[in-house]
């Protein structure tokens, strides 16, 4: 038989198992990625390890203030962008995860990109490729290049600390089997590419802190077509830049389950009054 006192126990436990049940969720951006460091776990590459992950994230985290108003999902999403392509995220310079406004949906998202190391490791993943580097051009370099049936390619730095205007970018790509491929990208091609990146005017892209990196990238970027490379990396390349949105939403479901609100809602009061009610009456037939 249900009474007053039952129902108030009850309600009581459930209230406590819920309190208990926050308690023992993931209350930081950290706890999250700990959480969620069994999944990457199994993304990584063999050569990765997931606890130098989980303290690389953790410093970028810390050291990018707007990071931290950023939605979860879209910040754990980014992570294991990281995680799936084995790149590191930070100094290194493997790739970024930069915050940016998303004025449509009035939130903070995060952006996953690319570095010019991260492209550069991607592509001598392949097994194909012996070497592969890039190098800036400046206006007081001696620099030429041809084009054609023999394509040539001449760069010789300047040694003077004045190095003059920022004029372009190349890279170069030596194969296994003896061959070669270069590109050469003019400082207005680069600008136009770097235009299409929401990442271009943000002061913590990239494009702001390391501009000769990003340039190279770019470059090799657009040299990743004619090079001998899996259908995996290739795919892995064109993530650069991108919001991943189906890992974003697995990310976020994660959050979204381990929410607890310990207030009782509108519906747990409507069950909560109903077994009073039964219990009142009951109380009260058995009286009769």
């Amino acid at each position: 038989m249900a009474t007053n006192e039952a129902v108030k126990n009850q309600l009581s436990q459930k209230k406590q198992s819920e309190v208990e049940g926050q308690n023992n969720s993931p209350k930081t951006i950290e706890d999250y990625l700990k959480k969620m460091a069994p999944a990457m776990e199994q993304a990584l590459p063999k050569h990765m390890d997931a606890d130098r992950l989980m303290r690389l994230a953790t410093t970028t985290i810390r050291t990018t203030p707007e990071l931290k108003k950023a939605e979860v999902g879209s910040l754990l999403g980014a992570v294991m962008q990281a995680a799936q392509l084995g790149l590191e995220p930070g100094l290194i310079g493997h790739c970024y995860l930069l915050p940016f406004k998303n004025n449509k949906k009035g939130t903070t998202e995060v952006q996953f990109i690319i570095g010019y190391k991260g492209m550069i490791d991607l592509a001598r993943r392949s097994g194909q490729i012996q070497n592969i580097y890039a190098h800036a051009v400046y206006e007081n370099d001696t620099f030429d290049y041809e084009l054609g049936l023999e394509p040539r390619l001449e760069h010789k730095p300047t040694m003077d600390s004045n190095k003059g205007a920022f004029v372009g970018a190349y890279a170069v790509a030596h194969f296994k089997d003896g061959g070669y491929q270069f590109e050469f990208m003019p400082k207005a091609d680069i600008e136009k590419r770097k235009q299409r990146s929401k990442a271009a005017n943000s002061k913590y892209s990239p494009w702001a802190t390391d501009y000769e990196e990003m340039a190279k990238k770019t470059v090799i970027r657009h040299m990743w077509k004619y090079l001998p490379i899996s259908v995996e990396i290739q795919k892995a390349a064109s993530e650069d830049e991108t919001t991943r949105q189906d890992i974003t939403d697995e990310a976020k479901s994660v959050y979204d389950q381990d929410y607890i609100d310990v207030n009782i809602n509108e519906s747990d009061q409507d069950e909560a009054q109903q077994a009073l009610d039964e219990a009142n009456q009951t109380d009260e037939d058995s009286n009769e």
